[in-house]
């Protein structure tokens, strides 16, 4: 797996969640009024809304990474765009346009500070050249990328398509050994099923693909004339098409560990609500949180008797604890009561006149 696919998956992982918060406050801050109250955090209303703003985020991000794998094979180009023909040029074409370019961007007829930059387009503009009029080369490059320029052992058709099976089987190998080891470690709980059915029908594909001597169907009937007729962006080769499926099997893959058990809290949260009018509080989230607060109860006794164990063995301390408290609740029990409080005063107001020398005033209370 690369470093790109790996910044994804902890995109993946760690962004959609982040976001959330910060959406669902903006979210509450433009839609409710200031004054009005707002779901409490963890009533059902604030749960809810939370797991519908996180299904929404994890989508949007889901096409964001699509654009972004396709922006990059944009970005990167072939060897078609470099010369500025079509997929279905013939070698005159593809020459008569090479000889154009090179007068174009020939070292010879650059300044001194351009001449590096001219030196490195016309290497790419001859490697291009003599790569699509080579009829093996141009199979190997279409179905392939520029990673068969590395395979200097293959000059047949035969040949670059054992080097591409080579190479296919290592990725799928190595794919479903992935998927088998994170399915026993139970990462992957959610959509099992599907996951084997993505990566199968991905395989059969490729699998095709390389194997054929025309383009698929899908390219040339579908896909490639909706984006010559609409100019969206150039026509995607075979390769391209793959690398791009490839992407978006693995966010498919990460979307269904997001999506499933946010998609299937919310369809339990519903059935519970219609089948006991429950509020949309599902019974097993009642029992779970029965369940914490008995083990909080039982925390805390324990913790109760391991601070109170000294004085289980020394009388002394036992008898200066009773002590201790019954002073404690005197003072901030007793003495806090309002009538007692309200008893003392007047006995304290009834000192103060006789000290003076005044005739107490009798208290029917007292």
């Amino acid at each position: 797996m690369s470093t790109n696919s790996l910044v994804s998956l902890a995109g993946w992982y760690f962004l959609p969640s982040l976001v959330t918060g910060y959406v669902q406050t903006a979210l509450y801050a433009i839609f409710i009024r200031a004054g009005d109250p707002k779901p409490a955090p963890g009533s059902p209303a604030f749960i809810k809304h939370r797991r519908w703003i996180q299904i929404t985020c994890i989508v949007l991000y889901l096409l964001y990474t699509i654009y972004e794998a396709d922006y990059q094979l944009l970005k990167e180009g072939d060897f078609y765009t470099l010369l500025n023909v079509p997929h279905s040029a013939d070698d005159r074409t593809i020459q008569s346009k090479f000889r154009r370019l090179t007068v174009q961007y020939h070292p010879d007829k650059a300044s001194l500070a351009d001449k590096p930059a001219y030196e490195q387009i016309y290497i790419r503009l001859k490697l291009a050249r003599d790569t699509l009029v080579d009829p093996a080369k141009r199979f190997a490059y279409d179905r392939f990328g520029s990673d068969m320029l590395s395979w200097q052992k293959s000059t047949t058709i035969r040949d670059f398509v054992y080097a591409g099976l080579q190479q296919l089987g290592v990725y799928y190998i190595g794919s479903a050994t992935g998927l088998v080891l994170l399915s026993v470690l139970g990462y992957l709980k959610q959509g099992t099923y599907w996951r084997y059915f993505a990566v199968g029908t991905l395989f059969v594909i490729e699998l095709y693909t390389i194997t054929r001597p025309t383009f698929p169907l899908v390219l040339t009937h579908v896909l490639n004339p909706i984006l010559v007729r609409t100019g969206f962006r150039n026509p995607y080769l075979p390769y391209q098409l793959i690398s791009l499926l490839r992407k978006m099997t693995l966010t498919f893959f990460i979307a269904m560990s997001q999506l499933g058990p946010l998609l299937q809290d919310a369809q339990q949260t519903a059935q519970a609500a219609a089948s006991d009018g429950s509020g949309g509080v599902s019974p097993k989230l009642l029992d779970r949180l029965d369940g914490v607060t008995a083990a909080a109860d039982q925390e805390i006794t324990r913790l109760m008797g391991l601070e109170l164990m000294p004085f289980a063995t020394e009388p002394s301390v036992a008898r200066d604890l009773r002590s201790t408290i019954k002073e404690w609740l005197v003072q901030n029990t007793v003495r806090n009561d309002p009538e007692v409080k309200g008893a003392v005063t007047r006995v304290l107001e009834r000192r103060r006149r006789e000290g003076e020398g005044q005739v107490p005033v009798p208290d029917n209370r007292e």
